[in-house]
């Protein structure tokens, strides 16, 4: 047996892979955080700086705008051809550019006539001026979240792969999610939310503030995983991704990625099952605060049960996937709790039991779907194409993330006249009515099953694996290396 083959790598160190898998996580967990850091302060948004249903619906959306105008797929070409160093690097410093302009746009000095106003006053006037250059820079931090969520992925697949992959990326999940209960539990109290007289008092900007420091944070953290990243390819002599340089990346590989039926099935149920979620964080505590008469500070930590849900559940399933597979099935399971949660949303009569059990419910869907789709993807694509596969995956799922809170804050204006108004009033009676949107979603769990299930047949048919044990690969290279 040759040297080369016996030699070992940074990889075969359990505790320097996962050292790794913890410093990129706790970047995504300051992403995390800063995405959901606002959804608990819709009201005040409208109160304070007189947005719309349909303007927070337009805000929320608007981190997703420029990745599906092209800027995702471009980050998939360039953590292809540059490497997981620069483009995590490069990701993380965009997160940071996007949060500063965010806070200005929601500072005092710029909704009170500071620079950039008069320009943001100019066009679309149904829009607020502070909700555009909000969006605008909530639209730069979108580039960079989702760059680094693409980067992180293939970070692990390079660390874990044969390993404990659907763990790891499970574990990863789990502390992305963190940021987000965080948001939902605490970002009323740190605005110094109160609620008087049914109104929602507080200062939007403190725990804005709270997550542009944690985004520097992770910058940071994710430049100490740079020290191990350049060490372990110096030790295999692998290129900047990782992969055989000799296999290099071309754009013409795309058409390889996009005609292949899994990762497209893979695409279409990411898009249904992640619209049905994440749009959903955005208008769920104040959904609580009109069905359930709550707080926003109870409100906050009702929804954020489901990403602690989450936290416990997603390891574990990652676990049990490495070991016994059944990854397609999973997702069936997961879509289908996901239009049953939605469901009891939209048509049942509402209590606090009942809330916290479907976010309960909801929260195992998300466990079951993200633990099981993300390892499935290497299994669909070559690796020299995953960069580019994960970012196409994310591409088609922000086309979804883009559009849908949008939508739902149009449907809830529409089924709801008059009321909007009468919240930018200050009236503490006024109340929007959900069902109609919370049906909306359960179509979207709807057809996630559908896919599902036609997901499970072309694995079937063209035997990728998704049923399979993700450790399989692992023992069988623990006995080669025995013989």
């Amino acid at each position: 047996m040759t040297e080369t083959s016996t030699q070992k790598t940074l990889a075969d160190s359990k505790a320097v892979r996962w050292t790794c898998l913890f410093l990129v996580s706790l970047t995504m967990l300051a992403a995390y955080y800063f995405v959901d850091m606002i959804a608990p302060l819709q009201s005040l948004l409208e109160k304070d700086y007189k947005w719309t249903p349909s303007n927070y619906g337009f805000f929320s959306g608007s981190e997703y705008m420029l990745n599906v105008a092209g800027f995702l797929i471009l980050s998939g070409i360039i953590l292809d051809k540059m490497g997981i160093r620069f483009t995590g690097l490069m990701s993380s410093g965009v997160m940071v550019l996007g949060a500063l302009i965010k806070a200005y746009a929601l500072s005092s000095t710029f909704s009170s006539g500071g620079p950039g106003h008069s320009l943001m006053s100019s066009f679309w006037p149904s829009m607020p001026a502070t909700a555009k250059l909000a969006a605008l820079g909530y639209a730069i931090f979108g580039i960079g979240v989702e760059m680094c969520g693409i980067t992180c992925s293939r970070a692990i697949v390079k660390w874990f792969s044969g390993r404990e992959l659907a763990l790891a990326m499970g574990m990863q999940l789990a502390t992305a999610r963190l940021g987000a209960s965080l948001a939902f539990f605490f970002s009323a109290p740190i605005a110094g939310g109160k609620t008087v007289d049914g109104v929602l008092q507080g200062q939007v900007l403190n725990p804005l503030y709270l997550g542009l420091a944690l985004l520097v944070m992770g910058f940071l953290t994710f430049l100490v995983y740079t020290f191990f990243d350049a060490k372990w390819d110096r030790q295999t002599g692998k290129g900047k991704g990782g992969g055989d340089p000799t296999e290099e990346f071309h754009l013409r590989d795309l058409g390889k990625i996009i005609t292949n039926p899994g990762f497209l099935i893979i695409s279409l149920l990411c898009v249904l099952f992640y619209s049905g979620v994440f749009p959903f964080l955005k208008y769920a505590v104040n959904m609580m605060q009109n069905k359930l008469g709550v707080s926003a500070d109870v409100g906050g930590m009702i929804s954020g049960l489901l990403p602690v849900g989450t936290i416990v559940l997603t390891p574990i399933i990652g676990g049990y996937l490495d070991a016994k597979g059944k990854g397609a099935t999973m997702m069936i399971f997961g879509s289908a709790l996901l239009m049953l949660a939605h469901l009891t949303f939209a048509l049942a009569p509402l209590n606090m039991g009942i809330a916290v059990g479907s976010i309960i419910v909801l929260g195992i869907a998300f466990s079951l779907i993200p633990a099981s789709m993300w390892p499935s993807v290497p299994k669909i694509v070559e690796e020299r194409y995953l960069g580019s596969a994960y970012a196409l995956v994310f591409w088609i799922q922000n086309i979804g993330l883009m559009f849908f809170p949008w939508l739902i804050g149009v449907v809830l204006e529409a089924v709801n006249p008059g009321v909007a108004e009468r919240v930018k009033a200050g009236d503490a009676t006024a109340v929007y009515q959900y069902t109609v949107p919370m049906l909306v979603f359960a179509g979207l769990g709807a057809c996630a099953v559908l896919l599902a299930f036609a997901l499970r047949a072309i694995d079937r048919k063209k035997g990728y694996g998704l049923e399979k044990p993700n450790k399989k690969k692992a023992e069988v290279a623990e006995a080669g290396a025995k013989d």
